[in-house]
């Protein structure tokens, strides 16, 4: 070996020792750095003709290991999707009140049940009919702000959305100009462990964001995928939109870097976008739509008894609800019998009129009845009240009024019957709990009754997957046919409606739903509804309760009734008493029969329709209040459970990683030693090569 041979051997020996000193340096110097991932030299020898020409550096390469490093994106995506979900149920939970306080939303309900049974005992209390009925108040205010609590906290949700699209947008524009960076580090074999360090902290926030496929690229740097495969960065960076409206469910899109394909909607299986998004259009309108159907079944039990009963004296006018039907459809399918009684001021009987529903007949003081049909109701009414009274029917709701000096009207409800509800009730005649919108969906209505909405008008229906992925866009023409079964049909066109993914149905009460039958599970959302029934009455989703929207608003209409609340005395506490012999009171004071039924009210058993976690269940409205407030409990039970599983797999997962590419000062210390030898031993190989070289030169 010549001279010159071996001092390029041991000159090439030294830098690489050098070098490997500065990358153990590097590696001792950031041992408490977070993110940062430690340094190997790879080198190799460099042989000439056969002949061994000392060391070279390939690479300067940061020790990673791709499983654990998926390992732990995919737990920080769980683990962030959990955490957002926990801390936002958290605070839902948080808005019903604590259940050992006496302020529990709960414990409301229960003191307007103890206020009623405590003015059964004395009904001549107006300080006990006020009491009560500032109980129902206070029970209906509270039900509307955590209502309104609800529809704020999903606001503030989605407006974190939107933030979390933006840094997601921002981190991959990061991650992609950093590709740059790491690929001409590369291609001129120079150290880019810097910028792949500052690259993996990025993946690292991002996949906290959203769930992602993160595969290194063969000249540095990474490729960023969505869950189904989309390419988000790499080759240049997508551009992500969050999709929604208040409406329907919102998704994310993604614009391929410099607008070259289509925009398309991607999959977000985890991360913090995902809990956000499950909690802003599935659990916060979930919880709305169960705390509606809550208030709506104890506002319908106190309903049903205080219809049932009658204020003493019995008031002049009974005032009903919007019930967005026309009278004769309102009026056909009743079963049963009901009385409309005509009191004087001491509570003696001037008329009745009983309207046998099953027989379609008016008896007028217990004379033979005469027939009705439901077109010719109302004017059949007037004709049997005659003079002692009058009905009207305006914009869906029914009035009847006493005539003459000091009149008042009562009701027996007998057994008449339609849609779970009886006559005063179902046209809310006497509620003591009104609202301010639509709050029943059970409507009556039968497959052969005209539907009563406009032929021509549309409605826009949206069919999502659960995770906010359309599925289709379908716009519904209002059918020239006149029944309900003509208009179901129409929805569920397999071609212009949602036949080809679920269907609608009615039910034995008149309820419409969706239900999804595809093989991909479908939801329904309405983007518009330009329906409406008859003039000036409600759109399809008013009157039967579609959409999210419709549903979540409901528990905050509701409020005791204005004119019970200017004068408490008004508050049905007692019953007609048709047995009455002539000439003797049907309605005397003290009779606090009404306020007893206004007390058990919520001990008699309703028909709940599917919301949030329960389906649809027949119990009483007490058994439903607890039933309610533990499945709140157990949700955020739950999520805590998620939240701390998924942080305990995310720190576990973390830990390897971090065994793997963090340093370990005892191994550094051995290769620093390592490297100060082999620097050394080549520094001695020059010096000699030195010597022999000056000896040489002495020689000649």
């Amino acid at each position: 070996m010549s001279l010159n041979v071996t001092m390029r051997t041991a000159t090439t020996g030294m830098l690489a020792a050098q070098t490997g000193l500065r990358a153990v340096s590097d590696n001792i110097s950031n041992v408490n750095t977070p993110g940062y991932v430690r340094k190997e030299v790879e080198q190799r020898p460099v042989v000439v003709n056969g002949i061994g020409m000392g060391v070279e550096v390939t690479a300067i390469k940061r020790v990673t290991d791709q499983y654990l490093q998926l390992a732990s994106l995919t737990a920080n995506s769980d683990s962030a999707r959990w955490g957002v979900y926990s801390e936002y149920f958290d605070n839902a939970q948080a808005l019903f009140g604590d259940p050992s306080s006496d302020t529990f939303f709960f414990n409301r309900l229960d003191d307007a049940y103890a206020a009623f049974a405590a003015a059964a005992d004395d009904p001549s209390s107006t300080l006990l009919r006020s009491q009560a009925l500032a109980n129902v108040e206070d029970f209906l205010g509270e039900a509307n702000r955590i209502n309104t609590q609800l529809r704020e906290l999903g606001r503030t949700v989605e407006g974190r959305i939107s933030t979390d699209v933006e840094r997601v947008n921002e981190l991959l524009s990061q991650i992609n100009r950093l590709n740059a960076d790491i690929s001409r580090a590369w291609l001129i074999e120079q150290d880019s462990s810097g910028s792949e360090n500052i690259q993996s902290g990025l993946v690292d926030e991002l996949s906290a964001l959203l769930s992602v496929q993160v595969a290194k690229r063969p000249g540095g740097g990474v490729d960023i995928r969505s869950a189904e495969g989309v390419k988000l960065a790499g080759d240049g960076a997508a551009t992500l939109s969050y999709v929604r409206t208040d409406s329907t469910r919102g998704y994310i899109t993604a614009k391929p870097a410099g607008g070259i394909g289509s925009t398309q909607s991607i999959q977000i299986p985890g991360g913090e976008l995902r809990g956000l998004m499950d909690l802003r259009d599935q659990k916060l309108p979930a919880l709305s739509d169960q705390l509606g159907e809550f208030v709506s079944r104890a506002a319908e039990r106190l309903n049903a008894a205080h219809n049932a009963a009658s204020a003493v004296p019995a008031p002049a006018t009974l005032n009903g609800r919007l019930t967005g039907l026309d009278l004769p459809t309102a009026i056909s399918g009743f079963t049963g019998t009901s009385t409309i009684a005509i009191v004087d001021p001491a509570g003696v009987v001037q008329r009745t009129v009983a309207i046998d529903f099953d027989a379609q007949t008016m008896s007028i003081d217990g004379a033979p009845g005469g027939p009705f049909t439901p077109g010719s109701f109302l004017a059949d009414l007037n004709i049997s009240l005659g003079a002692f009274g009058s009905a009207s029917f305006t914009d869906g709701a029914l009035s009847i009024a006493a005539t003459g000096p000091s009149r008042g009207i009562a009701i027996d409800e007998g057994t008449s019957m339609k849609a779970g509800r009886q006559f005063s009730h179902f046209f809310g005649l006497n509620d003591i709990v009104r609202s301010t919108g639509y709050t029943t969906y059970e409507t009556g209505l039968k497959p052969t009754d005209a539907h009563g909405f406009t032929p021509g008008d549309t409605i826009k229906l949206m069919l999502s997957q659960n995770d906010g992925k359309p599925l289709q866009e379908v716009t519904v023409t209002v059918p020239g046919g006149a029944t309900m079964a003509d208009l179901v049909a129409e929805l569920n066109n397999p071609t212009t409606g949602v036949g080809f993914y679920g269907a609608f149905s009615l039910d034995a009460n008149g309820a419409l739903s969706f239900a999804s039958t595809g093989p991909t599970p479908a939801n329904l959302s309405i983007v518009l509804d330009g329906t409406q029934r008859g003039v000036g009455g409600p759109s399809v989703s008013q009157l039967f309760g579609l959409g999210v929207v419709e549903r979540s608003a409901r528990a905050g209409r509701f409020l005791a009734s204005p004119a019970l609340m200017a004068d408490p005395t008004k508050l049905a506490l007692g019953k007609l008493d048709l047995t009455a012999a002539a000439g003797q009171p049907a309605l005397r004071p003290g009779d606090g029969r009404g306020a007893l039924a206004l007390a058990t009210s919520g001990d008699v058993a309703a028909r709940f329709q599917p919301a949030g976690s329960l389906g649809l269940v027949t119990m009483t409205v007490s058994r439903y209040a607890s039933e309610f407030g533990g499945s709140i409990g157990r949700e955020a039970a739950a999520a805590e459970t998620r939240k701390e599983s998924a942080q305990s797999v995310y720190a576990e997962a973390t830990a390897r990683r971090q065994a793997v590419e963090g340093v370990n000062l005892d191994e550094e210390l051995v290769r620093l030693t390592t490297y100060q030898q082999a620097f050394n031993a080549s520094a001695r190989m020059i010096q000699a090569a030195k010597d022999l070289f000056d000896v040489l030169v002495q020689m000649v």
